[in-house]
Order: C-alpha cells, then sequence, then structure tokens
C-alpha cells in the first residue's frame, strides 16, 4: 500500500506540471506586473516596486494552506474527475484573462465550475452528435466543501497584507483635486493534492473514500488553484480597509461553511453555499467600493502636513521608517505644506533631517538621521501631486 500511495504521489508531482493552470498563472502575473510598472511611471516618474512582487508574502500561506486542505481532502475522501479538474482550469483562465484579481476569488472560481456542473451533463445528454458522458460524481458535496476552505485562505492572504505591500497611485478625485490611493492586491497559487478515479490506491477503511461513488481504485493529482483579490483604497487608509475587508471575508467564510458541511447530510444545501458565497461576495465587495467612494480622499493634501503616499523600498525614507499615510509636519523645524517647500526645507541643513511627523493617530512623533550626498531629491517619499505623466505632457 505505502508503494501505492509513494507512486502516485510521483505522479501527482508530473500532472502538477502539466496543469495549464500553472503557466496562465505566470502569464498573468507577468501582465499585471507590466501594467503595474507602467502605471507607476506614469504616476510618480519612477518604477516602485520590482517584477512579480503581486506574488510577495503568499507562498507560505499558501504552501500551509495547501498542505492543511489537501490532509482533508485525501483524508476524506474527496474524489474528482478529471472532467471537473478540466472545467476549474478552464473557468480560472477565462475568469482571469482581463486579469483582474477581483475575479479570482474562490466564491467565483468554485461557484462557476459548480454551477456548469448542473448545466453541461444534462446538455450533452440532450444532443446526439457528440457521445460523451461527463463523468462528477459526488464533486457537488467536495466543490462546495472546498470552496469555503479557500474563502479562508483568501481572507488569511489579505490580512497579511503589510503597510509597505500596497501598491500606490495618483487620481483625479470628484473635486478635480489630484489625490493618492492605494491598491490591495495579490495573486497566490495554492497547491491542493486531490483523489483521482483510476489509479494504484485501494480503500484502507470501510468508510473511505467517503465523498465518492463507485471508485474502486484511485490516483493523487497535484492541482494549483489560483486565488486573487484587488481593492482600491482611496477613501479609507489602506491598512484600515485591510482589516475591513479581510474580517468581512472571514465572516463569510464561517458561514458558507457550515452550510456546505450540512450540504453533505442535505444534498440541496450544497447548491444553497454555493450561490450564498457568489451573492455574498458580490455583496461584500459592493459594499466597499461604495462606502469608500463616499468617504473624502484620505491620502489628499490638507493643512496638517504633507501626506505620505508611498515610500520606495531601501530608499533613506524606508530606512528611517516613514510609513504612507503619515504626515510630514515640519522638517528641520520648517512647516512644509507641499512636495516643493518639503524639498527647500531638506536642502537647508546639510546632511542632518529632523522631521516632524503625525502618524495615523494625530500624534507628533520625531525622525532624524543623516542623509548622504544626492538624497535630498531621492529620499523615496511619495506625495499626492500631479502624476508625473500629466507634468510631462504641460512641459512637452
Amino acid at each position: 500500500m505505502v508503494e501505492a500511495w509513494l507512486l502516485e504521489g510521483a505522479k501527482s508531482v508530473g500532472r502538477f506540471f502539466l496543469n495549464p493552470t500553472l503557466y496562465w498563472f505566470i502569464f498573468i502575473l507577468t501582465v499585471a506586473s507590466y501594467f503595474r510598472i507602467k502605471r507607476e511611471r506614469q504616476d510618480f516618474g519612477i518604477k516602485v516596486y520590482q517584477k512579480f512582487i503581486e506574488w510577495k508574502g503568499t507562498s507560505a500561506v499558501s504552501l500551509i494552506t495547501g498542505l492543511v486542505l489537501s490532509v482533508i481532502i485525501v483524508g476524506t475522501g474527496m474524489v474528482f474527475s478529471y472532467e471537473v479538474l478540466i472545467l476549474l482550469a478552464i473557468v480560472t483562465i477565462i475568469l482571469s484573462i482581463s486579469t483582474k484579481f477581483s475575479l479570482l476569488s474562490p466564491s467565483y472560481i468554485i461557484g462557476m465550475t459548480f454551477l456548469l456542473l448542473l448545466v453541461i451533463p444534462p446538455l450533452l445528454e440532450m444532443q446526439t452528435q457528440l457521445n460523451y458522458s461527463f463523468d462528477y460524481g459526488l464533486s457537488f458535496k467536495s466543490l462546495a466543501i472546498i470552496g469555503a476552505l479557500l474563502l479562508f485562505s483568501e481572507s488569511i492572504l489579505i490580512q497579511r497584507i503589510q503597510k509597505q505591500s500596497t501598491f500606490p497611485r495618483i487620481s483625479l478625485s470628484d473635486r478635480g483635486i489630484w489625490v493618492g490611493q492605494h491598491q490591495v492586491k495579490r495573486l497566490a497559487l495554492i497547491p491542493l493534492l486531490v483523489l483521482v478515479p483510476e489509479g494504484l490506491i485501494t480503500s484502507f477503511a470501510p468508510w473511505w473514500p467517503y465523498l465518492s461513488v463507485g471508485e474502486t481504485s484511485l490516483g493523487l493529482a497535484l492541482v494549483p488553484f489560483i486565488i486573487g483579490f484587488d481593492y482600491t483604497a482611496k477613501g479609507h487608509y489602506h491598512l484600515d480597509a485591510i482589516k475591513k475587508v479581510s474580517k468581512a471575508n472571514y465572516m463569510l467564510a464561517s458561514v458558507i461553511l457550515m452550510i456546505a458541511v450540512a450540504g453533505v447530510f442535505v444534498p440541496y444545501l450544497s447548491l444553497t453555499s454555493i450561490i450564498l458565497a457568489i451573492i455574498g461576495k458580490e455583496y461584500l465587495n459592493y459594499r466597499y467600493r461604495e462606502g469608500d467612494r463616499l468617504r473624502r480622499p484620505y491620502y489628499q493634501p490638507h493643512d496638517q502636513g504633507l501626506r505620505v503616499v508611498g515610500v520606495l523600498p531601501n530608499s533613506p525614507a524606508h530606512r528611517l521608517e516613514i510609513s504612507p499615510g503619515e504626515s510630514i509636519y515640519r522638517v528641520n523645524g520648517r512647516k512644509v505644506t507641499n512636495s516643493q517647500s518639503f524639498y527647500e526645507a531638506l536642502q537647508g541643513n546639510g546632511a542632518f533631517i529632523k522631521l516632524e511627523i503625525l502618524d495615523y493617530q494625530q500624534e507628533i512623533r520625531l525622525v532624524q538621521g543623516s542623509l548622504y550626498e544626492g538624497e535630498h531629491h531621492a529620499l523615496g517619499l511619495l506625495f499626492p501631486k500631479e502624476p508625473f505623466k500629466q507634468k510631462q505632457k504641460q512641459t512637452g
């Protein structure tokens, strides 16, 4: 038996690299990275973050999540046919063609796959030209449970985004003022080990596999599952946006999981959990967008200093632990209200810098340090002001 599991484990790795979802993940990550860097150069005249940072910080969560879910899937005997796995890959690719990470929530990917499973088999039975039977077994119950568990994974990924890992932008407010905003955006790849029909593994207990019908032998497949999200924090302080979105997502995942588990015993509840997952996710996204839109822009010019929209990684400002969302109130004893007065005050005190900063709680803290030659204009701070591309058009 051990030899059979080891052989199927080796086959599952090969199936992982044959799955088109893996290469599609690399493609959309590359495309998203290209357009993000292009936007950064248009807004700030410089590349803020390196390529593929949209994937940064997701590896550990993805691997742990994949391991935990794989144990649940294999331990309970959730069997997925190859047709279901192929359909899952197709749905993922279709939803991500626009490179909008917000469509890559498990609510949408699992939800659309589930609904298509309800439609495709009856359509195949109605026609006579194509003699094909769509094998999906009890994938409904398994998909509903896995979808709920992956929603928890999405919540964890959102919660773990750090304050320096959101993407600053410049946009025009409703009042015609250039303001800053942040994109809370990530793309993750979770490896899931699932059971598939026809392999070397046989049942080791009377109850196993539990969520399966009629399989006498089983195999293993390592499936790459993509999770993505994209939220704009314009009216919110970006850390508040992260907390709000992750908390709402946790609540949705909890409700969906309870209904999905109940669906093992009451079949129609599996469909109920999927429909609620799609509608619930849409409602949460809508409520957040509207709430953010109705707020006054957080990263806008104000009379209490110069708001910091972003900080370049490994820059002097990063070394001085200045964070996006804080406001620089005084520079070397001089009050500053715009970027021009800020840089004039910096140059007036040689190699030493003393900043008075208002943090998110509106408390003043002092930041002091030394600047090396040439760092006055390369401090690494990004402010809410007219985009670089706009200025180039005017001067050109």
